[in-house]
This record gives structure tokens, sequence and C-alpha cells, in this order.
């Protein structure tokens, strides 16, 4: 297996749709992905609402896979499609273990991800999602 040098990083990119979605089960996943993605070096952030999951994560490559493998088999959600993976020398989210965000208004309507909008991203257009999530929110509160 080919060793990335230490400045490279993976970054990963899926989409799933929740099951039983609530205040409840969404605090569950952003406190266990705090907990784990900080003990693993990872970062990122998970937008979300009651009809969609979209989730950033980065950080080592071994450890971004274990913890897709391991966010795939969740049962609280399904339909996990991956959007995007890449090696890259910079972090969007770099304090955050896992940031929790609404869906915005300039993301998508209702209808939108009803309609499979999310689904049929460029793996580039998932990622400027992101990149504009990252630019919006003072990383250090």
């Amino acid at each position: 297996m080919k060793r990335q040098p230490k400045n490279q990083i993976k970054h990963l990119i899926y989409t799933s749709k929740p099951i039983n979605f609530d205040d409840f089960s969404i605090s569950n996943i952003l406190k266990s992905s705090q907990k784990n993605n900080k003990k693993d070096g990872i970062t990122g952030a998970l937008i979300f609402r009651e009809d969609i999951f979209l989730q950033f994560l980065e950080g080592p490559e071994n450890k971004v896979d274990k913890a897709f493998n391991n966010i795939a088999s969740d049962k609280r959600h399904k339909d996990v499609l991956k959007l995007k993976e890449d090696i890259t020398d910079r972090k969007l989210f770099t304090s955050w273990a896992m940031r929790g965000d609404p869906v915005k208004s300039w993301m998508w309507s209702y209808e939108d991800v009803d309609n499979g909008i999310v689904k049929k991203l460029k793996p580039e257009d998932a990622f400027e999602v992101f990149e504009k999530l990252s630019r919006e929110i003072d990383q250090f509160n």
C-alpha cells in the first residue's frame, strides 16, 4: 500500500436518507461523531434535515475509510451514496470534529431532494456546498 505524505488528507462526501429522524437521534449522531472523530483526527460537517444527510469527512485516509465503512452500515439511514473522495493538502473544517448544520435556504427545497438533486450532484458541486458552508461559519466557536 502506497503511503501518503503527512500533509495530505483524504476527503469524502456522501449522502443518505435518514430513518426515524428526530432531534434526539441527530444529537446522538453528532456526539458520537465528535468523540470518535477527535480521537481519529477527522474533521468535517454533517448537513441534515429529516429528508437528507449530506456529510463531509476529512482526515487520515485509513481513518476516513474506516469511519465511512462504519457510517455505511449504520441503521439510522439508508441509500448511502458516495459523491466524492479525493486526496488533498488542506482541510475545510480544521477545528470541527463534526459540525452539524441543518439544510440552509440556499441549498435545496424538499421537492429538490425528493426529485434526487443531491444524488445527481457532480463531485465538484458537492465539494462546493461544503466550501461555501466552511466560509459561512466561525470554526473557532
